[in-house]
């Protein structure tokens, strides 16, 4: 019998969240975050401008210290890692605005990436990332300045793809992208799905993201403020009630 993504995320998450509290200094920003991520599952995370999405990113993958809570990554905990450290397990963060070395061709930014592998290990995962993005693979040797804004964003993603993922954070991938670009990128997202990758996707374009997601949490405030399957019905209207309705308190679904 088959097993839905949400059941398989119930019974056996790769990625647990409990209780996490999180934010900058003196200023708490996330507050009592939980939420799970099952093996080969989209978990679209969705909210308005300043609600803690990127914040969330960053303390789970290591780049910001939790204040309260905990991380788990199969079965490991992780609540006081690195992101070195989380990468190696196989938690890698595309970060939202991350920049490609202007100056070193494709190929160096890819052999960057992946500088913790032995090098014939490295050439393999190279050329295995790039079969994503043909559009780059065709110009591996020029410098990644030269490339055109979408492209050096697909650049940034395989780079992450180098990491060789479990679980793979693209924290808003269609940032400053066209609307062909986001479609090849998101693509790729669905490719990685289908070999099995738990993708955590962060983005604004909440139609595209829900077309690729299994599950979805809305943030509001720094709180969970819904989590719901991602093709339930009135799910729009849902999430817009969680947005700027009542925060704090997950949706009963």
């Amino acid at each position: 019998m088959l097993t839905s993504a949400a059941e398989t995320t119930r019974r056996d998450p790769l990625l647990t969240v409990r209780g996490l509290d999180a934010g900058y200094g003196k200023i708490g920003i996330l507050h009592g975050i939980d939420l799970e991520v099952g093996a080969g599952e989209v978990v679209a995370i969705l909210g308005p401008n300043g609600a803690g999405k990127s914040t969330l990113m960053r303390a789970i993958s290591g780049l910001l210290p939790l204040t309260a809570g905990s991380v788990t990554f199969d079965g490991a905990d992780l609540s006081r890692t690195t992101p070195r450290a989380a990468a190696r397990a196989g938690l890698v963060h595309v970060i939202e605005g991350h920049r490609v070395f202007t100056q070193q061709s494709v190929i160096d930014n890819l052999m960057l990436a992946g500088y913790d592998a032995p090098r014939a290990e490295r050439r393999a995962r190279i050329e295995e990332a790039l079969t994503f993005f043909p559009e780059i693979a065709a110009k591996r040797h020029e410098r990644a300045g030269a490339l055109s804004g979408g492209q050096q964003q697909m650049l940034v993603v395989a780079q992450g793809l180098v990491k060789r993922p479990r679980l793979l954070i693209l924290d808003e991938p269609s940032a400053g992208l066209s609307p062909v670009l986001v479609d090849r990128v998101l693509a790729v997202a669905g490719q990685l799905r289908a070999r099995g990758t738990a993708i955590v996707l962060v983005e604004q374009l909440v139609e595209k993201a829900l077309a690729l997601a299994d599950r979805v949490y809305a943030l509001a405030q720094g709180r969970i403020a819904m989590q719901a399957g991602a093709r339930e019905a009135d799910l729009p209207a849902r999430l817009e009630r969680a947005y700027f309705g009542e925060h704090g308190r997950v949706a009963t679904q």
